[in-house]
């Protein structure tokens, strides 16, 4: 793997909001895939999200 390509395995985390939404997006948009159900625990005011991704293509990952 390239330095500069991101990881084939990727756990993305954050508060339950629509910028969660968006990076979870943005990576499909990529190629990666879903791995998994998402996870959720309450912090007490909020959700807070982890959502695990996999790469699966026969090709070095995207730039991060």
């Amino acid at each position: 793997m390239d330095a500069n390509n991101l990881p084939r395995y990727r756990v993305l985390t954050g508060v339950d909001d629509a910028e969660f939404c968006k990076r979870v997006s943005a990576a499909l948009d990529l190629g990666y895939e879903l791995y998994g159900s998402a996870s959720i625990t309450w912090t007490g005011t909020s959700g807070y999200l982890a959502q695990a991704i996999i790469w699966t293509k026969d090709e070095p990952t995207p730039q991060g």
